[in-house]
């Protein structure tokens, strides 16, 4: 009798404090988990410590404040809160536990049980989720048949609003909605997310309870997005495709490489033609270069047309000479001293000369 008399005594010490947590907890066997302890401001200088024992006054310390191991403790002064991290839980690790700040007199403490075993009363597939700002987070939380029928809700440790959970979810237009699917399944769906929202949540299911930490992330800007896909498709070029979730990137990459390929065949192909071109015009221009042709009259009113036709001397050879490089000239006078086509069979007189320089 005297020792549920203490024990109501310490829970009433505790209530009376600044210091607020979970009351009862569940855990799967193996798992982790996370358990927030609030105090007031005025203690953030305070030595901070978790405790396991059915009374205050005499649990057993497990942790002090930045100590590591399978029990951790972490200090947040600018949160007014610390955490304490619970990995590879046993179910001899059930029972009685306090979150507590170590102050002049009695500590500030406050209580909770924790149940470990194979199948929890009430869980979570995931304790910590994360969105982006704009965006929503999705949070599956599991319970057992035994709670079917008991109230679920969804809480928030810093203001204490709570969300009850509703068989569907056309009649609930707020960002948050807590659905139950009535087969052992709850969905909360939490939307246009902001900076704000960031924090620690509960869901309870009639008295048993799980925490869930919600991280929130700032909305990347326009020219932060550019730079991250920049940065990507470069990270890509030079590793070759790392995974799956690279393919879109390493598509771009090759697209702008068949590009780039077109456009220097296309450039090559101009110069080679304009290269061809001049060469052409280069070898035109040195055949005209060596021959000369003059045609010139004696007088203004003659009858008789000159022609030379010159072959430009070309470099001294030892072959003898070609047939083309003699070139013969015939013009046909007749009597009258007027010129006649070689076609025209009168009696003149031609004049032949070969020339050869």
């Amino acid at each position: 009798m005297s020792s549920l008399i203490l024990f109501v005594l310490l829970l009433c010490i505790s209530d009376s404090e600044s210091m607020e947590t979970l009351n009862n907890l569940a855990i799967k066997r193996g798992g982790s988990l996370s358990i927030p302890c609030f105090y007031d401001e005025k203690y953030k200088s305070k030595r901070k410590y978790w405790c396991k024992g059915k009374y205050g006054s005499s649990c057993n310390i497990v942790a002090f404040t930045n100590t590591s191991g399978r029990t951790s403790v972490t200090d947040h002064p600018t949160q007014n809160m610390f955490t304490v991290e619970l990995n590879s839980l046993q179910d001899s690790d059930s029972g009685y536990y306090w979150c507590a700040v170590e102050i002049d007199g009695p500590d500030d403490m406050d209580y909770l049980h924790l149940t470990v075993n194979a199948d929890p009363a009430v869980s979570v597939i995931n304790s910590r989720v994360s969105g982006q700002e704009g965006g929503s987070v999705n949070v599956q939380c599991l319970y057992r048949t035994e709670h079917k029928s008991k109230q679920k809700k969804w809480c928030r440790f810093k203001d204490g609003s709570c969300f009850t959970a509703e068989r569907t979810d056309t009649s609930q237009n707020s960002a948050v909605l807590v659905i139950d699917y009535g087969n052992g399944s709850i969905n909360v769906v939490m939307r246009g997310l902001q900076k704000s929202d960031a924090g620690w949540y509960w869901f309870s299911a009639g008295n048993v309870e799980v925490p869930v930490h919600l991280t929130v992330t700032e909305r990347p800007s326009t020219t932060t997005a550019a730079t991250t896909v920049s940065a990507s498709i470069s990270s890509t070029a030079v590793s070759g495709n790392e995974g799956t979730n690279h393919s879109g990137n390493t598509l771009l990459v090759w697209v702008l490489l068949a590009v780039g390929l077109g456009l220097l065949l296309t450039l090559l192909s101009i110069i080679t033609w304009m290269l061809r071109t001049k060469s052409k015009q280069a070898e035109t221009r040195g055949r005209m270069d060596n021959i000369a042709v003059n045609t010139f009259s004696t007088t203004e009113d003659s009858e008789v047309t000159y022609s030379n036709v010159n072959k430009k001397k070309k470099e001294p050879s030892s072959a003898p000479a070609n047939e083309n490089d003699v070139i013969y000239c015939n013009l046909t006078m007749n009597a009258e001293n007027k010129m006649l086509s070689p076609a025209v069979k009168a009696e003149g007189v031609i004049y032949s000369s070969v020339v050869h320089k």
